[in-house]
């Protein structure tokens, strides 16, 4: 299954929507832009879908307001914690602002995320020579 890329017009969308702090990163996931709190991954594009992560306080809100908007970036492998963001959210800036903030919030009040130790990488010339 290929993924495609989001359009440009989202993309632009969301590097003018993720609000600037020292706790703030900026970086790509799976290929496409996302950004991070406390190594903690709170907003984020995937195609053409705009997500953001929600405590479940704030998820049931979202659902109760927009409907169902789960995040599945494979069929039947939902991420439990994200939400996809309506058409109409998107069209509104202060709307929209609003429940990235929380979503911002939420994410700095979770444990920093460990950072894994990197692995030890084999020169590709020691690779050729074990086989």
């Amino acid at each position: 299954m290929a993924w495609t890329k989001s359009p440009q017009s989202l993309i632009d969308l969301f590097e003018k929507s993720v609000p600037s702090g020292t706790s703030v990163s900026r970086r790509k996931m799976f290929g496409y832009p996302a950004a991070f709190a406390n190594g903690n991954l709170f907003v984020g594009l995937h195609q053409n879908d705009f997500i953001i992560r929600l405590s479940e306080k704030d998820r049931a809100r979202f659902s109760a307001e927009f409907g169902e908007r789960r995040f599945e970036p494979m069929p039947g492998r939902p991420m439990r914690e994200y939400v996809r963001l309506p058409d109409e959210l998107l069209a509104d800036p202060r709307r929209r602002a609003s429940w990235i903030n929380l979503s911002l919030r939420y994410a700095e009040a979770i444990a920093p995320k460990a950072k894994s130790p990197k692995r030890k990488q084999i020169p590709r010339s020691v690779k050729r020579s074990r086989t």
